[in-house]
């Protein structure tokens, strides 16, 4: 008989609120996440990581100078992160200010089929990143 067996799942989760990335250039990444998108330090526990925060959740970069962006190397295996926009105007107006500040776009807003609305861009590693405003997490309209 399997010990496993008679175990029950222990409840839900809190959600996920961590995401780690590897990044070939830390410096980028920080002026990405830190100056372009408003995240603070949490933790630094050496020059080759630091630990993120919006105040709900935790984003780790870790340096790792032989990531390739599209080429050979460590890739990333995810498809996209997410940032959540708390009013749907708002969208249109990072957008700008992201676009002005040089960052790479993937995508124009658009209004989702569920009343979402969101674009993509890509950090300076390449990993595609979502600012989205949706209705269930979203605080306003």
């Amino acid at each position: 008989m399997n010990d496993t067996a008679s175990l029950v799942r222990p409840g839900t989760t809190a959600g996920m609120r961590h995401i780690a990335l590897f990044v070939p250039d830390l410096d980028s990444a920080r002026h990405f996440y830190i100056d372009l998108l408003g995240m603070e330090i949490e933790w630094q526990p050496d020059s080759s990581n630091v630990y993120l925060t919006s105040g709900s959740d935790n984003l780790a970069l870790h340096h790792s100078p032989d990531l390739k962006v599209g080429g050979v190397g460590i890739n990333q295996r995810l498809d996209h992160i997410g940032f959540i926009i708390d009013h749907s105007a708002s969208v249109d107006e990072w957008y700008a200010y992201l676009q002005q500040e040089g960052v790479q776009m993937k995508s124009a807003p658009r209004t989702h089929r569920d009343g979402a609305r969101s674009f993509y861009c890509l950090d300076p590693a390449g990993t595609l990143v979502q600012l989205i405003y949706h209705p269930p997490l979203s605080k306003g309209v």
